[in-house]
């Protein structure tokens, strides 16, 4: 069993957009034709479609970054910070004198990124450990996940 406290801010928001996005078909679809434009308009010269890549490249990122701030600011559940409890049973989430659980075998999958721990609920719902707010024991909450999910839902690297 591991306890800890997180409290998200916008850029762990925004580290789990990036991430969610561009680890789908669509992010990685808008990407590969922003990057051709891109390459297109410098190998024939022509500045029109350069530009367009360069704004479709950079269009995503910028729009994830407004909608993190947006949310920060709309959610009050980013206001308190979540305390979190990985047990036997599931990861138990409280925050306001209400709590919710989830057994870890309906967990999707678990991944990292070098700022965060995002243990995906659903296709598209996650609990964000943001490093930061775990110190010293990430290692163990990552030895807790890995001994409770399958080694196919564990993506995380240390």
């Amino acid at each position: 069993m591991v306890e800890f406290d997180v409290r998200i801010k916008a850029g762990d928001l925004y580290d789990y957009m990036l991430r969610h996005t561009y680890n789908s078909f669509a992010g990685l679809l808008g990407s590969l034709v922003g990057a051709l434009m891109v390459v297109g308009g410098l190998y024939t010269r022509t500045w029109l479609l350069l530009g367009a890549g360069v704004i479709l490249l950079l269009y995503l990122p910028w729009t994830l970054f407004l909608k993190s701030r947006q949310q920060m600011l709309a959610n009050p559940a980013f206001r308190e910070p979540l305390h979190y409890v990985l047990d036997e049973e599931g990861v138990h989430v409280s925050q306001g004198g209400t709590e919710e659980m989830q057994k870890w075998e309906d967990m999707v999958r678990a991944v990292s990124t070098g700022r965060s721990l995002i243990l995906y609920t659903s296709r598209v719902n996650a609990c964000i450990f943001p490093r930061r707010c775990l110190g010293d024991d990430t290692e163990q909450v990552i030895r807790v996940i890995c001994a409770h999910l399958p080694a196919g839902k564990v993506k995380i690297k240390g």
